[in-house]
Protein backbone atom coordinates (compact mmCIF):
# COMPACT_ATOMS: atom_id res chain seq x y z
CA UNK A 1 0.00 0.00 0.00
CA UNK A 2 2.94 2.34 0.50
CA UNK A 3 3.35 2.30 -3.28
CA UNK A 4 0.20 4.39 -3.55
CA UNK A 5 1.22 7.16 -1.14
CA UNK A 6 4.24 9.42 -0.79
CA UNK A 7 5.33 11.56 2.14
CA UNK A 8 4.89 15.30 1.55
CA UNK A 9 7.33 17.12 3.79
CA UNK A 10 5.73 20.52 3.20
CA UNK A 11 2.29 19.39 4.35
CA UNK A 12 3.43 16.79 6.86
CA UNK A 13 1.15 14.03 5.55
CA UNK A 14 1.18 11.19 3.02
CA UNK A 15 -0.49 12.03 -0.29
CA UNK A 16 -1.91 9.69 -2.93
CA UNK A 17 0.48 8.87 -5.73
CA UNK A 18 -1.23 6.62 -8.23
CA UNK A 19 0.80 5.08 -11.03
CA UNK A 20 -2.27 4.20 -13.09
CA UNK A 21 -5.68 5.67 -13.78
CA UNK A 22 -8.09 4.97 -10.93
CA UNK A 23 -10.25 2.70 -13.11
CA UNK A 24 -7.27 0.44 -13.83
CA UNK A 25 -6.99 -0.66 -10.20
CA UNK A 26 -9.08 -3.62 -9.19
CA UNK A 27 -11.84 -3.09 -6.67
CA UNK A 28 -9.86 -4.54 -3.73
CA UNK A 29 -6.93 -2.20 -4.35
CA UNK A 30 -9.27 0.78 -4.77
CA UNK A 31 -10.90 -0.07 -1.44
CA UNK A 32 -7.53 -0.40 0.29
CA UNK A 33 -6.38 2.94 -1.11
CA UNK A 34 -9.57 4.65 0.02
CA UNK A 35 -9.31 3.12 3.50
CA UNK A 36 -5.69 4.29 3.86
CA UNK A 37 -6.64 7.74 2.57
CA UNK A 38 -9.43 7.96 5.12
CA UNK A 39 -6.91 7.37 7.92
CA UNK A 40 -4.60 10.02 6.52
CA UNK A 41 -7.47 12.39 5.85
CA UNK A 42 -8.59 12.02 9.45
CA UNK A 43 -5.25 13.44 10.61
CA UNK A 44 -5.56 16.60 8.49
CA UNK A 45 -7.62 18.68 10.97
CA UNK A 46 -4.99 18.12 13.69
CA UNK A 47 -2.24 19.07 11.26
CA UNK A 48 -4.13 22.28 10.43
CA UNK A 49 -4.42 23.09 14.14
CA UNK A 50 -0.64 22.64 14.52
CA UNK A 51 0.00 25.06 11.67
CA UNK A 52 -2.51 27.57 13.06
CA UNK A 53 -0.65 27.53 16.38
CA UNK A 54 2.58 28.25 14.55
CA UNK A 55 0.94 31.16 12.71
CA UNK A 56 -0.44 32.55 15.98
CA UNK A 57 3.04 32.48 17.56
CA UNK A 58 4.53 34.21 14.52
CA UNK A 59 1.78 36.85 14.54
CA UNK A 60 2.51 37.57 18.20
CA UNK A 61 6.19 37.97 17.33
CA UNK A 62 5.27 40.20 14.40
CA UNK A 63 3.15 42.48 16.61
CA UNK A 64 6.19 43.16 18.80
CA UNK A 65 8.82 43.28 16.06
CA UNK A 66 10.45 46.62 15.26
CA UNK A 67 13.09 45.38 12.82
CA UNK A 68 11.75 45.72 9.27
CA UNK A 69 13.74 42.81 7.83
CA UNK A 70 12.63 40.52 10.64
CA UNK A 71 9.01 41.70 10.11
CA UNK A 72 9.27 40.76 6.44
CA UNK A 73 10.61 37.31 7.33
CA UNK A 74 7.81 36.74 9.85
CA UNK A 75 5.21 37.85 7.29
CA UNK A 76 6.70 35.44 4.75
CA UNK A 77 6.60 32.57 7.26
CA UNK A 78 2.97 33.33 8.14
CA UNK A 79 2.00 33.38 4.45
CA UNK A 80 3.84 30.11 3.82
CA UNK A 81 2.05 28.30 6.64
CA UNK A 82 -1.31 29.80 5.62
CA UNK A 83 -0.66 28.40 2.13
CA UNK A 84 -0.05 24.97 3.65
CA UNK A 85 -3.33 25.18 5.55
CA UNK A 86 -5.15 26.08 2.34
CA UNK A 87 -3.60 23.12 0.55
CA UNK A 88 -4.52 20.79 3.43
CA UNK A 89 -8.12 21.97 3.18
CA UNK A 90 -8.09 21.06 -0.51
CA UNK A 91 -6.72 17.59 0.24
CA UNK A 92 -9.26 17.16 3.03
CA UNK A 93 -12.07 17.76 0.54
CA UNK A 94 -10.50 15.20 -1.80
CA UNK A 95 -12.52 12.54 0.03
CA UNK A 96 -15.67 13.64 -1.74
CA UNK A 97 -14.14 12.79 -5.11
CA UNK A 98 -12.84 9.43 -3.93
CA UNK A 99 -16.16 8.54 -2.32
CA UNK A 100 -18.05 9.29 -5.53
CA UNK A 101 -15.64 7.02 -7.42
CA UNK A 102 -16.05 4.33 -4.79
CA UNK A 103 -19.82 4.20 -5.28
CA UNK A 104 -19.70 4.30 -9.08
Amino acid sequence: MSDHFVWNERLGIYLPSLAMAWEQYDHCVQTAIIERWELIRGSIPERIIELERFINRKQTELNDEENFERSCLLTYEIAEYASRINELHIWYRMNQELESRRHS
